[in-house]
């Protein structure tokens, strides 16, 4: 198992500590049930592809918080004793967490063929984007000097 000895990341940053838990507990985590994918679909929109087999869509919650999403299974008892000869399809209660980076927000959710599919999509607020300042001087210092006078 592999350790991360973040302590230098703790000496020089400040208000890192959330990020720095997060890849502590990532890099204890071990793969999990279901199999899922994250994809990349545009600059500020992702896809998560979930393989929920066995699971019916009233089954399924999803439920998304400020900073995180939720998706829990829960699958109902079946009423018929069933005998298997082999068991593949585990249909077992599952729940995954997934952190969301500030403005990320869930857009929809599809259920089709036993495949879960979640669009999320960064919403940056205009007053938090990049803008660019002008820098006045040179030439233009008379001009500003002349506004003040007036």
């Amino acid at each position: 198992m592999r350790t991360f000895d973040l302590t230098p990341l703790y000496r020089s940053a400040i208000g890192f500590d959330r990020l720095a838990n997060l890849l502590e507990q990532r890099a204890d985590a071990q793969p999990s049930y279901p199999p899922y994918n994250i994809e990349l679909v545009g600059e500020d929109q992702y896809r998560i592809v979930m393989a929920v087999a066995g699971f019916d869509r009233s089954e399924v919650e999803i439920i998304a918080e400020r900073d995180s999403l939720h998706i829990a299974g829960r699958k109902q008892k079946d009423d018929q004793q069933r005998t298997y000869l082999h068991r593949g399809i585990a249909a077992r209660d599952f729940e995954q967490r997934f952190q969301l980076a500030n403005h990320v927000k869930v857009t929809t959710a599809t259920f089709n063929n036993g495949m879960l599919t979640i669009e999320l999509v960064r919403e940056v607020p205009e007053a938090l984007k990049p803008r660019k300042i002008v820098i006045d001087g040179g030439d233009n210092v008379q001009a500003i000097e002349q506004r003040q006078a007036a």
